[in-house]
């Protein structure tokens, strides 16, 4: 028999299972990792240097597209460090309205999470149950702000406008007989909130549909189970959050230990893991998906007998309706001025974080008193977990880094930024 050769491997950018555009240069021992480089910023985009030259609020829409699959979260923690600067106090509506949007925001990040990680592994029909559901609350993102993913929502101050009265419906077509049709709109007749109720109350369900092809599925653990296992005391060094940090068993989220908004009213738990390998890193984000339905049905109870502003009344940092600014010439100048010159914010630094579904999403800002930032700086979690990749699978196999790439639920938008 011919004797056991060692390799150095390309491992992507164009591999399926490289979440994007991620080149690992593998050092290969026979089938076993001795060493794993990432070659990143092959989707750098400069987002950081052109929110410099750009006002504070024609930003928002590139923090969308950081972390492309949890976007209302990234806008938050910029408008929130906007928000720092100028002192702004936020309508107690809206503070529930970006809770609940941040939430159904995770949810779509760990059913693309779950969808894409199992499909890896070999899981084909996770994938397609993960995104049925994907499906109801990209209709939520386009109701509010009219895009399915970029949504541009939040605004500091508050959020672009009110909940909707009603939800789009499907129609009858050629390919969609009127009954499949009345079926698919049952939840719709109602407001949007009667709709996220809805999902709210069937969608435990659903997560259990997930556990029973996975979490007892012997695959499955043969996979996951003892692959890329990291110690509490080694992830905190690595500078790991979210489920990364809670899956080694160390229970931190900023939303219980530095509540933002009007977290420090809802009743949820925070799930940590044991092991702190890739099953347990499973474990936790699916009962995340539970404690976030939670926290969505909270916040639809509270807004359903709650009505008031979204926004504040500052006009500084607010446009001025559509109705006016077609009646009134100073309002119309307002507008025109407001979109393209924008507002100048206070002298100052500020860091704003927020618990997004990778991890801590931070967002420093310093301003100079202009109406750009000076310095804008994001702190993306995806970063600072690829950058443990290596000592994750060293003497693992080659197909066990498909598994901890999936782990460490990697989107290049925010690593390369």
């Amino acid at each position: 028999m011919s004797e056991i050769r060692n390799y150095t491997m390309n491992f992507g950018p164009q591999h399926p299972a490289a979440h994007g555009v991620l080149r690992l240069v593998l050092e290969m021992d026979g089938e076993v990792i001795q060493k794993a480089d990432p070659h990143i910023g092959l989707l750098h985009r400069g987002t950081e240097k052109l929110a410099e030259s750009k006002p504070y609020n024609q930003s928002i829409g590139y923090m969308d597209r950081l972390d492309y699959v949890s976007m209302m979260c990234n806008e938050h923690a910029y408008v929130l460090a906007i928000e720092n600067l100028l002192g702004l106090a936020i309508p107690e509506r809206a503070q529930y309205i970006r809770v609940m949007f941040d939430e159904l925001t995770r949810i779509l990040n760990h059913l693309m999470w779950l969808g894409a990680h199992a499909l890896d592994i070999g899981a084909m029909t996770v994938f397609l149950l993960a995104f049925k559901e994907r499906e109801e609350l990209m209709d939520c993102y386009e109701a509010v702000s009219g895009t399915r993913m970029h949504a541009t929502y939040y605004r500091p101050g508050g959020v672009h406008r009110d909940l909707p009265e009603s939800m789009p419906r499907y129609q009858a077509s050629k390919w969609r007989s009127q009954k499949d049709a009345d079926r698919f709109n049952a939840t719709r007749n109602g407001t949007m909130l009667d709709f996220i109720g809805a999902f709210a109350e069937r969608f435990p369900k659903c997560v259990d549909d997930y556990e029973t092809l996975l979490t007892d599925n012997r695959i499955w653990k043969q996979r996951t189970v003892n692959i890329g296992v990291v110690t509490p005391e080694r992830a905190l060094q690595l500078g790991f959050t979210g489920p990364m940090l809670r899956g080694s068993g160390i229970a931190w989220d900023l939303r219980k230990k530095q509540p933002y908004e009007v977290y420090d009213r809802m009743d949820f738990d925070v799930p940590v893991g044991v092991n702190g390998d890739c099953y347990d890193r499973y474990l936790v984000r699916i009962e995340e998906l539970r404690q976030s339905t939670r926290i969505v049905r909270q916040c639809v109870d509270w807004l359903k007998i709650n009505p008031g502003p979204v926004m504040v009344a500052e006009r500084k940092v607010r446009a001025p309706r559509r109705e006016e600014m077609k009646e009134d010439m100073e309002s119309l100048i307002h507008h025109f001025k407001f979109f393209t010159e924008g507002y100048c914010v206070p002298e100052g630094e500020s860091y704003a974080a927020v618990e997004a579904p990778k991890g801590e999403l931070g967002v420093y800002l310093v301003s100079d008193g202009a109406n750009k930032p000076y310095r804008l700086k994001v702190r993306a979690p995806g970063f600072v977990h690829l950058s443990a990749l290596d000592e994750m699978v060293r003497g693992h196999m080659l197909a066990d880094v498909v598994a901890v790439i999936g782990t460490q639920d990697i989107v290049f938008g925010e690593v390369d930024r």
